[in-house]
C-alpha cells in the first residue's frame, strides 16, 4: 500500500452499510426466536418443528454475533464488464467477510469466506487469476478501514491512482496480501490465539477446502499454521457440510487444557461456536477424575498397543465358572448348579454377547433357568428368579460368573493386583513392565484419581464392557462426522485408538509436526499414526512449507536444534520474516536467579504490550518461580484459562502449540537432559516466539546449541556461538549468537501463513 487509495472513502461507505445490514439481520433472527418461542402448544410434531426454527434462528444469531472483529476482508472484482467469478458469484464485485449477509432485495452484500464464490480471493493468483481482474484487501479494526492493499490481474486500468495498481502477490514465494499478513504477524500477542481468516494464503487454503472424507495429514514445521488450518477446516467443513455435521458433531482435540483455552476464541470468531474442543480426558465420564502425568516408563507400557489385548484379556478374566457347585435353597428342597454347568452358561454368555456387560442378563437367565430345571418338579426361569434374585449365594455366584463392571473398577482390579496383571498380560509383558503397572489399591475405585496416561486404557475398557444397565447412554461412546486432531505425533497408539473410536465415518484431519514430538510415544513418521487410525479411504498427506510465523533469525538458531531433533527432515524455509532481533545468549557465570531476572525485565520492556514466556524444565519451575519471585518480577503461571499475564513461566512439556511475543528458554542442558524427547523439546521451547528468543543458562549449553550445523536439513547455516562470557551483571550485556537474517534461500512459493 503506497500512500492513501482514492477509493477509501467510498469504500469505508461500503463497510459501513454492511454493518448495518449485519445489525438488521441480528434484529431479524433475535426477532425471530422471540417470536417462535412465544408461540402456543400445539401437537408433538408442531412443538419438535418450533424447536428446530428456534434453534435455527439462535444458531443464525450466534453466527452474526462477531464482537469487535472486521466484518468485510476485501473485494473481488471479475475480468470484464459484468463477468461472472462462477455460478455462485454473478455481479460485478463481491465482497469476502466473516459471515454472509443479504440485503431487503436478496443482493448479497458480503460473501461468507467459506463460500466457493470467495475461493479466489485465497487462492487467485498472476498465473491463474480464476477470472478475476482486481482484488482487494481491506485493513481495518472493527468497523474503521485503515487502509486498502490492491492486485491487479493483468495490465493495470488506467487511472488507478495511489496504492492501486499493484502487481499480484503470491508469485515466486511472495505471501498474497503481504501488507495486511505482515500487519497481523508483528502485532502483539494476546495469551490467545486469534483466527486468521483475512490472511489465510494459498497453500492453508487448499488443506481448508480439501474434501472431508478420509483421513488427511498436515504436517508443517513451527509457525507454519499448522493450528490455524485445523480449526478454520473445522469451520469451513461445518459450512460447507452443515447437513450432516450440525447434527453428527465436529471434535478438535488438542494436547492439554492449556493450549484448548489458547484457542478456544478461533471458531466462536469464525461464527461456530458448536465445534467441541476438548482433551481426550473430557471424553471420559465426568464421574472420573483425571490428574497428573505418570512417570516415562510407566506412560510407555501404557501407551503400547499390546495393552489392548492386556484389556481385553483382563475383561475376559472376569468372565469365569464357578469354583465349587452352587448349592441353594428352593422353598422346601435344594437345588444345585455344577462347575461344569457354570462353565456351559459362560461359554453361552460370551457366545451370544458383543460387550462384556451385556452378557449378564444372558448369564442371569441361565443360571436361573438351569437351578430351576435342576429342581425336582422342574420350576420356570421366572419363578425360580422371584424366589433367588436376592439370595446372597445366588447374588455371590454372579458376581464371580459375570460381574457387572464399570472401566474405573476394572482397571482398579487390575492394577492393584500383580496376579491379575499376570493373567491378563497372557506373556506378552515382561514382569519388569507388569510391575511398573501395579499400584496399591484405593479403597474404592471411585476414589481413584487417574493419570492422563490412565484414560485410553479406561476407553478401551469402556468400549469392551459396553453400557451398565443402570447407567443408560451415559456409558455410549459418542461418535463425531468429523474428528480434527492437533499435535498428532505425540499421541501413543493406545490414544489413537481412542480417536479412531469417536469416528462416525472415518473422516479426521490429523496435524503435526514430527521433529517437535516430545512425549512417550512420539513418532518418526506418520505411517506408525495411521496404522491405529481408520482406514476406510487411502490416507491424503500435505505439507505447509514455509514458516510465517517466526523471524529468520530466530528460526536459524532453532535449525541448529532440528538438525539434531529430526536429522534427514527438511526445515520450513523462513521466507516472509527475513528480519528480526538476533537471539541473546546469556551465561549466568553462576548467578541464574539474577540474570534471569535481568533477562526476563529487559524482554518484558521490549515485548511493549505482547507476553513473554519463561519456559523451563520441570525441575526449574518452582526454583524460577522463587527467583522472580524474589526480584519483584510480576509474573503468572499457566492456567486453564490461557497465558493471561504478560509474564508466564510455563513448563516446557506445556509450551507445544502456543506462541508468544518473547521465550526466554531456561537451562537448555536441562531441558535436553530431562525430558523423554529431549533435543526436539528444546526445538519447541525455541520455536514459541514471534519477536524475540533468549536463552540463559549456568551448566554449558548442549552439543545440539553449541554445533555449527552445515546439513542443509538445518535450513540456514549457523555461525559460531560465543556464549561463555561473563552474566549481565558483570559485564553489562549479554553474548550473543551471531545469527544471519536471511536465509539462504526460499524453497518455493510462500503459501501458509501462522
Amino acid at each position: 500500500m503506497t500512500g492513501r487509495h482514492p477509493e477509501l472513502d467510498s469504500e469505508q461507505r461500503y463497510i459501513d452499510g454492511a454493518y448495518r445490514c449485519l445489525e438488521s439481520s441480528r434484529r431479524r433472527a433475535a426477532g425471530l426466536a422471540s417470536a417462535i418461542e412465544a408461540g402456543p402448544g400445539g401437537a408433538h410434531q408442531t412443538r419438535l418443528e418450533r424447536e428446530a426454527l428456534i434453534e435455527g434462528a439462535l444458531s443464525r444469531l450466534g453466527r452474526l454475533s462477531i464482537g469487535d472483529r472486521s466484518l468485510v476482508f476485501g473485494r473481488l472484482d471479475p475480468a470484464g464488464a459484468g463477468g461472472r467469478l462462477d455460478s455462485a458469484g454473478a455481479g460485478e464485485r463481491l465482497y469476502v467477510g466473516r459471515v454472509g449477509l443479504w440485503d431487503e432485495e436478496k443482493e448479497p452484500v458480503v460473501m461468507d469466506w467459506r463460500a466457493p464464490a470467495a475461493e479466489p480471493f485465497y487462492r487467485a493468483t498472476a498465473a491463474e487469476p480464476l477470472g478475476l481482474e482486481r482484488r482487494r484487501r481491506f485493513a481495518s479494526r472493527g468497523p474503521k478501514l485503515l487502509g486498502i492493499e490492491e492486485e491487479v490481474f493483468g495490465p493495470a486500468p488506467s487511472g488507478s491512482g495511489p496504492g492501486g495498481g499493484e502487481a499480484p502477490d503470491g508469485e515466486g514465494g511472495a505471501p498474497a496480501g503481504r501488507g495486511a499478513l505482515m500487519a497481523a504477524l508483528g502485532a502483539p500477542r494476546t495469551g490467545r490465539l486469534g483466527d486468521a481468516v483475512a490472511t489465510i494464503q494459498r497453500e492453508q487454503d487448499e488443506v481448508i477446502r480439501s474434501e472431508m472424507p478420509g483421513v488427511l495429514v498436515v504436517e508443517g514445521g513451527p509457525g507454519t499454521g499448522k493450528t490455524v488450518v485445523a480449526l478454520h477446516r473445522a469451520a469451513y467443513l461445518l459450512y460447507t457440510h452443515r447437513f450432516p455435521l450440525e447434527g453428527q458433531g465436529v471434535l478438535v482435540v488438542g494436547p492439554n487444557r492449556l493450549f484448548l483455552a489458547y484457542v478456544e476464541q478461533v471458531l466462536p470468531s469464525l461464527g461456530e461456536a458448536g465445534v467441541e474442543l476438548a482433551v481426550l480426558a473430557d471424553l471420559l465420564s465426568p464421574a472420573v477424575r483425571v490428574d497428573g502425568l505418570d512417570p516415562e516408563p510407566v506412560a510407555g507400557v501404557k501407551g503400547d498397543p499390546r495393552m489392548a489385548a492386556v484389556v481385553a484379556r483382563a475383561v475376559r478374566d472376569r468372565q469365569r465358572p464357578l469354583r465349587r457347585d452352587l448349592v441353594v435353597g428352593l422353598g422346601v428342597q435344594r437345588v444345585r448348579m455344577t462347575v461344569e454347568e457354570s462353565a456351559r452358561i459362560v461359554a453361552e454368555a460370551r457366545r451370544r454377547s458383543r460387550r462384556h456387560n451385556s452378557g449378564r442378563k444372558v448369564v442371569e437367565a441361565e443360571l436361573f433357568a438351569a437351578l430351576g430345571a435342576a429342581a425336582r418338579r422342574p420350576v420356570g426361569p421366572a419363578a425360580v428368579r422371584e424366589h433367588l434374585r436376592d439370595t446372597l449365594e445366588v447374588r455371590e455366584a454372579l458376581e464371580w460368573m459375570w460381574p457387572v463392571l464399570s472401566p474405573a473398577h476394572l482397571l482398579h482390579d487390575l492394577f492393584g493386583s500383580a496376579a491379575l496383571l499376570r493373567s491378563a498380560s497372557g506373556g506378552r509383558l515382561s514382569p519388569a513392565e507388569v510391575e511398573l503397572l501395579h499400584r496399591p489399591r484405593s479403597p474404592h475405585a471411585d476414589e481413584v484419581v487417574w493419570s492422563f496416561q490412565d484414560v485410553p486404557l479406561l476407553d478401551e475398557a469402556r468400549a469392551r464392557l459396553g453400557r451398565r444397565p443402570s447407567q443408560g447412554a451415559s456409558d455410549e461412546v459418542r461418535t463425531y462426522g468429523h474428528i480434527c486432531v492437533d499435535e498428532a505425533q505425540d499421541l501413543s497408539p493406545m490414544e489413537l485408538r481412542m480417536i479412531s473410536r469417536r469416528s462416525l465415518n472415518g473422516s479426521l484431519t490429523v496435524v503435526g509436526d514430527v521433529a517437535q514430538g516430545t512425549g512417550s510415544w512420539a513418532h518418526d513418521d506418520w505411517g506408525s499414526v495411521l496404522e491405529q487410525l481408520p482406514a476406510r479411504r487411502p490416507p491424503r498427506c500435505a505439507r505447509l512449507t514455509i514458516g510465517y510465523r517466526i523471524p529468520a533469525p530466530a528460526m536459524a538458531l532453532a535449525n541448529r536444534v532440528r538438525a539434531h531433533a529430526a536429522p534427514g527432515k527438511r526445515a520450513p524455509q523462513t521466507f516472509v520474516r527475513t528480519e528480526g532481533d538476533a537471539p541473546v545468549v546469556v551465561c549466568a557465570g553462576g548467578d541464574l536467579a539474577g540474570a534471569l531476572a535481568e533477562v526476563v525485565s529487559a524482554e518484558r520492556a521490549s515485548a511493549g504490550e505482547g507476553n513473554v514466556a519463561v519456559i523451563v524444565p520441570d525441575s526449574l519451575y518452582d526454583p524460577v518461580r522463587s527467583a522472580l519471585q524474589e526480584a519483584g518480577v510480576d509474573f503468572g503461571g499457566p492456567t486453564r484459562s490461557g497465558l493471561d499475564r504478560q509474564v508466564t513461566v510455563v513448563p516446557v512439556r506445556l509450551v507445544k502449540g502456543l506462541e508468544v511475543d518473547s521465550a526466554v528458554v531456561v537451562e537448555p542442558a536441562r531441558i535436553a537432559a530431562e525430558e523423554r524427547q529431549g533435543v526436539r523439546s528444546l526445538y519447541v521451547a525455541l520455536t514459541r516466539a514471534t519477536k524475540r528468543v533468549a536463552v540463559v543458562h549456568d551448566d554449558p549449553l548442549p552439543e545440539a546449541l553449541r554445533a555449527d550445523p552445515t546439513s542443509e536439513d538445518s535450513g540456514e547455516a549457523g555461525p559460531e556461538d560465543s556464549t561463555e562470557s561473563a552474566g549481565p551483571a558483570e559485564s553489562g550485556k549479554s553474548a550473543g549468537p551471531d545469527v544471519s537474517a536471511e536465509s539462504t534461500e526460499p524453497a518455493g512459493p510462500a503459501e501458509s501463513v501462522a
